[in-house]
């Protein structure tokens, strides 16, 4: 079984895991089309947006790029720039295809926020990785509990609907939607605990918590 949680610490002691495969930037319309029937070859793509910080109390931006990734090539979609293309619609609203994310609600809500669409074919990460004995949410951790690297999240304030965006800028965008594609195969390739199993982890889980705060307060009184 796998570790339930993981601390902070431990992850940004690891060595940094980054996607080494091709990255195709779509940043015309034109463009989108093709794109998409290459990744209809594949069973499994790995999903996940990036939409452009906000650093003012109620401002908030359209989300600007759609990443889908397989195990050796990310598409990198300039919703910014092609707007959310039939094609791509197609896609994410096909059985086709098992598209992969994690915490795909807010992906979902942003995109639909383009263009309405219902989703089909979608695993979040969050909804089965408790099957496995991991109760951490977040997809640096989940990784890091799994290949024992961490994800760098050094690029996450950037403005990402710049006119060019910089090859760390695109790796960064890549390596998201790849390690939630990583993650599933890890899992589903894995045993998973019982239902009994599960209950005592989170109890368990709990436990420690309220001891580790209660701690915490003592210190400080």
């Amino acid at each position: 079984m796998f570790k339930a949680r993981i601390s902070k610490e431990e992850v940004n002691r690891l060595p940094v895991a980054l996607f080494e495969g091709t990255i195709t930037l779509v940043e015309k319309a034109s463009e989108v089309e093709a794109a998409v029937n290459d990744l209809f070859c594949y069973k499994l793509a790995g999903v996940d947006t990036e939409t452009r910080p906000s650093f003012s109390r109620g401002t908030y931006h359209r989300v600007s790029l759609l990443q889908i990734s397989t195990e050796n090539k990310c598409y990198l979609f300039r919703l910014n720039k092609t707007g959310l293309h039939p094609a791509l619609i197609n896609f994410l609203a096909s059985d086709k295809v098992k598209k992969i994310g994690l915490a795909l609600r807010d992906d979902f809500t942003g995109l639909s926020r383009l263009q309405p669409f219902k989703p089909e074919n979608f695993v979040d990460l969050q909804t089965i990785a408790g099957r496995y004995g991991i109760l951490e949410l977040g997809l640096q951790k989940v990784f890091a509990i799994l290949f024992n690297k961490k994800i760098s999240k050094a690029q996450r304030l950037t403005n990402w609907e710049s006119d060019d965006l910089t090859e760390q800028q695109q790796r960064y965008a890549a390596t998201d939607a790849w390690a939630c594609l990583l993650i599933y195969n890890q899992l589903i390739s894995s045993k998973k605990i019982t239902q009994k199993e599960f209950k005592k982890l989170v109890e368990d889980d709990a436990n420690a918590r309220a001891e580790s705060l209660e701690a915490r307060k003592n210190e400080v009184i």
